[in-house]
């Protein structure tokens, strides 16, 4: 499977000049728990919620503060075009719980922790819908399904 396949697309992205309270609004408006920093086309950073928490706000900077004074630059990306074993080995690799998703030079996304036990989820489900079959003597699926299938 290619990043391009589990990413969250588009990103959310703000420009470096945006306020701490604005980028706060966007997270919780577009639920997420990170916004990247985009400036002309080109990654420049990453803020989380930890960022605005801990060095932002709970920093003592006020909410007009722009968002590029607390994010992180120097940020590492996954290519779309990678095999999603490239994210697992990043991930283990540098430790965060995000990584934004390049094609060429564009952002085109961003894949998380999250994207990959959803991952993993959609593995063991479907290794396990044969043993379930075998051990249970029941069809994959919901209780009850083929049952009801049959009866008009």
């Amino acid at each position: 499977m290619k990043v391009s396949e589990m990413m969250t697309a588009p990103a959310v992205a703000v420009p470096p000049h945006v306020s701490l309270a604005q980028v706060t609004r966007t997270m919780s408006e577009s639920g997420v728990g990170s916004v990247l920093v985009v400036e002309d086309g080109t990654l420049r950073g990453i803020v989380t919620d930890r960022d605005i928490a801990v060095r932002g706000l709970g920093g003592g900077l006020p909410p007009a503060t722009a968002v590029e004074a607390v994010m992180s630059a120097g940020v590492v990306t996954v290519d779309a075009a990678d095999d999603v074993q490239t994210v697992y080995r990043t991930f283990r690799r540098i430790g965060v719980r995000r990584l934004p998703v390049l094609d060429g030079h564009r952002l085109v996304g961003v894949v998380t922790i999250d994207d990959l036990l959803l991952d993993v989820f959609r593995r063991l489900a479907d290794l396990l819908g044969p043993v379930a079959w075998s051990v249970l003597r029941e069809p994959p699926g919901p209780p009850g399904a083929q049952r009801a299938s049959h009866v008009r």
